[in-house]
């Protein structure tokens, strides 16, 4: 079933706190740093507020998914001034393997080409083999990879 996507608004924050949550419990098992329950990953209404983002949901007979992009400036070596930075990705799991998140990711590109951005960014754990498979398809590559070393302490 085709799902229409529209900017979010204030009404549907208490739906998108739950999306966070299923977002953060989708990340815990790729990531030993996150504090315990309950955490926020996004400031949702400076998102909302934001005329440098654009918080978007899919809906059909409610919200099935989500997704942002927040224009950010590049590194001075660069050769773009700007990229889009692509983040809070989430569909129900009801609604899985219907191509929603592509559709979101999708209409947040052309919301970052409008405004004369054209290199889109994200992060995703490499363990989560779903997920960059998924960004893969749309597009995405590898870029670079963050690493960490815990020391003692």
């Amino acid at each position: 079933m085709p799902v229409a996507i529209r900017p979010a608004t204030a009404a549907d924050l208490s739906t998108l706190r739950t999306f966070e949550q299923g977002v953060i419990a989708a990340e815990r098992p790729y990531d030993p740093t996150l504090r315990p329950d309950p955490i926020r990953y996004y400031d949702l209404e400076a998102l909302l507020a934001s005329s440098d983002a654009e918080l978007l949901v899919a809906e059909d007979d409610g919200l099935v998914g989500s997704g942002y992009v927040r224009l950010d400036k590049a590194q001075p070596f660069l050769s773009h001034a700007r990229h889009g930075y692509v983040g809070f990705i989430f569909v129900v799991p009801q609604r899985r393997g219907q191509r929603i998140s592509g559709t979101v990711i999708h209409a947040l590109g052309a919301w970052a080409a409008a405004r004369g951005v054209h290199e889109l960014r994200l992060e995703v754990y490499p363990d989560n083999t779903a997920a960059v498979r998924a960004y893969e398809k749309l597009g995405f590559a590898p870029y670079l990879l963050t690493m960490r070393l815990r020391t003692e302490g």
